[in-house]
């Protein structure tokens, strides 16, 4: 059966909302969408939740209207803003030699209490990149495995209780519980990699209207994340300062002759800030000069970033540019410059079932990354918000409430169990047995009567026992 789940991207600029149907097969479709400006956020923090949480209302009843579900659980985004990353290990025995779900989760758990995470802070990812068997290193997926002992690396993403706090408030107010808790750049990494990115290493950079987020993905999961209060809006204000028009002409001017490639010696007329009557004669160098700059300074500091992080050495796709920033010509050309010659392409989100036009921009990445998480498509193993395990693992479970039944049923002849006529005895079994036949379904009881362990084959139990009774 089809399960509805709803995602919503809480941005500086704008808030989106996606409904989407997730069939058996983990098929997604989207089914309704809504997107407001957004109001009482920014830089990614909520400053206003009154605000924010009528935008997130209006949102969801828009995508709500389109989908004609009602749904009220949703899986909503964290910004960078306030998140830290740090490092932790685990290590635990392993008592029955077989790691199962069970030892995975104890592991993580181990790896977590280690972690010196401060009092102000909260967990929102515990994210395992690299097991380790007894001696073995680097291990994929240590499920189903023979082992003594197991350890495990995790990086675990923390956010201020405080931010964590208000977004739920925000979202709590619009009439919504939440129901999971992603990093923005988290999701928007799970919406435009690709498998082989993923198993090379890739670094993720979402440039958004008011902020600018980076991860690094190694192997099984994220290992490095950052932040920079630096999006498309700060260009839009250096425009209008520079060109002394209003913010609303500068992002036109923006849009549409923002060229990080060519310059233009054309001029254009702009009103003037305050002034309605009069305009002013602008060259469209002076407008690229301000754009390029600011760009540039963007990637400029995302590039020092990486360095820190000291994985670049092991990302071996390169860099993936998504957001709404990525819309600027030239801007791939750029960054593949200031990158020192790694490979960058844009990335644009995966394309679902009944995906509207409007949702395949790069500005609706995390939003759709969002729907991909709640479907499934998280890390491999993972500690959410919520303290738990999130796994693709099924697990199964014998629940056996009668001994006696479970055995009679595993230990009986495979001849008798096909054949259910009695079978005649030949003796008289005494006191408290009336009949000198056996019934393949007494077979358990009689043994039990005796009260001896059964050993061997059923047959040679049964002489063991006629010659203990007479």
């Amino acid at each position: 059966m089809a399960e509805t789940i709803l995602a919503i991207d809480i941005g500086s600029t704008k808030i989106a909302a996606v409904i989407a149907e997730v069939a058996d097969d983990g098929s997604i479709t989207v089914t309704g969408h809504g997107v407001v400006r957004s109001q009482g956020v920014k830089k990614g923090i909520i400053t206003n939740i009154e605000l924010a949480s009528k935008s997130i209302k209006k949102a969801v009843t828009d995508a709500r209207r389109i989908a004609g579900k009602n749904i009220s659980n949703a899986t909503v985004s964290i910004s960078n803003a306030y998140a830290r990353s740090l490092n932790s290990t685990g290590i635990v025995n392993i008592p029955h030699q077989d790691i199962s779900i069970k030892e995975i989760k104890r592991v993580m758990d181990t790896a977590l209490y280690n972690a010196n995470i401060p009092n102000e802070f909260e967990v929102i990812h515990v994210l395992p990149y690299n097991f380790k068997v007894d001696e073995q290193d680097f291990i994929e997926d240590p499920y189903g495995m023979n082992a003594s002992r197991m350890e495990v690396d995790v990086n675990i993403i923390i956010t201020q209780k405080s931010a964590l706090s208000n977004l739920t408030k925000a979202v709590r107010s619009a009439g919504l519980e939440i129901d999971g808790i992603v990093l923005n750049s988290y999701a928007s990494a799970l919406a435009v990699m690709g498998e082989d990115e993923r198993e090379l290493g890739v670094c993720v950079i979402d440039m958004g209207g008011q902020t600018s987020s980076l991860i690094v993905h190694i192997g099984n999961s994220i290992r490095y994340n950052d932040f920079l209060a630096v999006g498309s809006n700060h260009i839009t204000n250096d425009l209008s300062m520079a060109l002394h028009t209003p913010l609303e002409t500068a992002e036109k001017v923006k849009i549409r002759h923002g060229n990080l490639l060519e310059k233009s010696s054309e001029s254009i007329e702009l009103p003037v800030i305050g002034d309605s009557e009069n305009r002013n004669t602008i060259s469209l160098e002076i407008a690229h000069s301000v754009i390029l700059a600011r760009v540039e300074e963007a990637l400029m500091i995302l590039s020092k970033s990486l360095d820190k992080s000291a994985l670049r050495e092991q990302i071996g796709s390169g860099i993936v540019l998504t957001g709404g920033l990525t819309k600027l010509k030239g801007i791939r050309e750029l960054a593949q410059a200031i990158f020192h010659g790694m490979p960058v392409r844009i990335g644009y989100p995966r394309e679902l079932g009944g995906m509207y036009e409007e949702l395949k921009d790069p500005s609706f990445s995390t939003v759709i990354g969002l729907l991909l998480y709640k479907a499934g498509e998280h890390t491999q193993y993972e500690i959410d918000h919520s303290k738990t395990l999130l796994h693709h693992k099924e697990i199964q479970t014998t629940n056996v409430t009668d001994i006696a039944e479970f055995d009679k049923k595993e230990t009986a002849p495979k001849e008798l169990k096909q054949k259910r006529e009695p079978i005649d005895l030949g003796l008289d079994l005494g006191e408290g047995i009336q009949q000198n036949t056996l019934d393949l379904d007494q077979e358990g009881d009689l043994f039990a009567a005796a009260g001896k362990k059964r050993e061997g084959n059923p047959f040679s139990r049964f002489v063991n026992w006629a010659k203990q009774l007479f």
